[in-house]
């Protein structure tokens, strides 16, 4: 192939192949460039950071050149301590150094190592590399392409930080913290203690048998309860058994076995489960939104709270309903808990719609960069 298959609108034939040794002026190991000053070392595991080479003034490149993880590669233009596991690549001209950026992304370094009796990748593995490069206005657009993705990248990944943070800080803010029988901030119109409840006068048991029927769910920590097949469990079970497998509904709660993350599972649909799980629902629906209630289970105080009465956890004991059914919260009426579960689950969306993008992006990216060079 001379081409790549996928090009800008305008271009044509053949790309030119060049050996990359003829088109930078050296490929020098860290270990022959010593840090200057007061900066950090930085090992092959993550180069962050820049470098400058005594023999050449301009941007450089950096690759990482450990032989199974190898290809970590990072753009440079200031002054920073390395690790001899990075080679130092100072391309000719400025032009190129954005292109070989992005060829050497698309590129599997690890070919370099395998079968060449060598444990990493060494300079002249590649001096040796072949290039192919389209004409200047091809390359130059191409490389503003990829700044543009990896910029969209970066942004969505900021967002979705961002987006955790006023989520972590809304957790921390919204819900009495110990000691306090209110939160410290709360949406307009709701003022006025919490009520203090035990979980015995919220929640009781649910133990409804006998509907094979229905799919098996399985509990997660981040999703709640979902369908078995969603999450490839195929584990190997007699479905005759199904029938002693207990009932789950909507809205109802699954206390599940190796549970020192949590161990309370919201269900969001109906299903049956394994008999050694313990569904439980509200004494009173009215009182209580589901999933107010799935943001206590999930938080991090609450985890906290229940790593203190579950001896043994650890060790895969699973919770005790009736250990559960002892612990006190403070609780607001109904129509504040919706309040606070709309806005919590609003910025879970917005979390969830924003690392789809981000997926959606890197997707793209690596389609890209397996078509867009030769």
């Amino acid at each position: 192939m001379k081409e790549p298959k996928i090009r800008f609108k305008g271009f044509c034939g053949e790309w030119e192949k060049n050996k990359l040794s003829h088109m930078v002026y050296s490929i020098s190991s860290g270990k022959d460039t010593p840090s200057k000053g007061n900066f950090p070392l930085y090992g092959s595991t993550g180069i962050i950071g820049t470098v400058c080479s005594p023999s050449h003034s301009g941007p450089l490149l950096l690759v990482a050149r450990v032989g199974a993880n190898a290809g970590h590669i990072q753009l440079v233009d200031e002054e920073c301590g390395i690790t001899d596991n990075t080679l130092i690549v100072c391309p000719k001209a400025e032009t190129l150094l954005d292109y070989l950026y992005y060829f050497f992304q698309q590129l599997n370094l690890n070919k370099l190592v395998y079968g060449s009796g060598q444990p990493l990748i060494t300079g002249g593995m590649l001096k040796n590399i072949d290039v192919r490069v389209g004409s200047e206005d091809e390359s130059q657009l191409l490389t503003i392409y990829f700044q543009h993705l990896d910029t969209l990248i970066q942004s969505t990944t900021k967002k979705i930080e961002s987006l955790k943070q006023v989520k972590a800080a809304s957790l921390q803010s919204m819900f009495p913290q110990e000691g306090e029988t209110k939160p410290r901030v709360r949406f307009k119109g709701f003022e006025g203690e919490w009520e203090k409840l035990k979980a015995d006068e919220i929640f009781k048991a649910f133990n409804e048998k006998n509907f094979p029927h229905l799919p098996v769910l399985s509990a997660t920590q981040d999703r709640g309860m979902v369908m078995r097949e969603e999450i490839g469990y195929n584990i190997f079970h007699d479905k005759s058994n199904e029938k002693t497998y207990k009932h789950i509904l909507p809205g109802q709660f699954v206390i599940h076995l190796r549970s020192f993350q949590g161990g309370f599972a919201h269900s969001s649909i109906e299903g049956i489960a394994s008999p050694a799980y313990t569904v439980m629902e509200f004494k009173n629906k009215s009182r209580h939104s589901d999933l107010f209630w799935k943001y206590i289970f999930m938080s991090k105080e609450f985890i906290k709270r229940l790593e203190l009465i579950t001896y043994g956890i650890r060790d895969g004991r699973s919770i005790s309903f009736e250990e559960f059914s002892d612990m006190y919260f403070f609780v607001p009426f109904c129509e504040e808990q919706t309040a606070i579960a709309s806005y919590l689950t609003n910025l879970d969306t917005q979390i969830t719609l924003q690392t789809q993008r981000l997926e959606k992006l890197k997707q793209i990216k690596s389609a890209c960069l397996d078509n867009m060079f030769v």
